[in-house]
């Protein structure tokens, strides 16, 4: 048995969860030794679930670490290790900081 083939024996087990306000889904899978965060993604299903879901306008993360390509690699470049969860991050629909002002003001009011 090559190396190759052994990895692609040997499976781990992660999650992969993303929510809406009237929807939230955790999928537990087992993946092959070496696959990447956004394999991860994919091999989930998870678009089935969410039919809107455009994972090229979306960020991810492993337990609240964002996967950046920055400080940490890039969804794409993640290789994901036993109990891992991927977390799918819907865009901003305002900024904090103006949702607080705005909170700040119907405050006053």
């Amino acid at each position: 048995m090559s190396v190759e083939e052994k990895r692609m024996s040997e499976l781990i087990e992660v999650e992969v969860v993303y929510a809406e306000p009237a929807k939230q889904q955790l999928l537990a899978l087992k993946v092959a030794v070496g696959t990447t965060a956004l394999e991860a993604v994919k091999l989930s299903g998870i678009e089935q679930a969410f039919p809107n879901l455009d994972l090229s306008n979306v960020s991810f993360g492993i337990f609240s670490i964002p996967l950046n390509g920055r400080s940490t690699p890039a969804v794409d470049e993640y290789v994901m290790q036993e109990g891992d969860r991927v977390e799918i991050y819907r865009p901003l629909l305002i900024d904090p900081k103006q949702a607080r002002r705005q909170r700040a003001a119907r405050a006053k009011a």
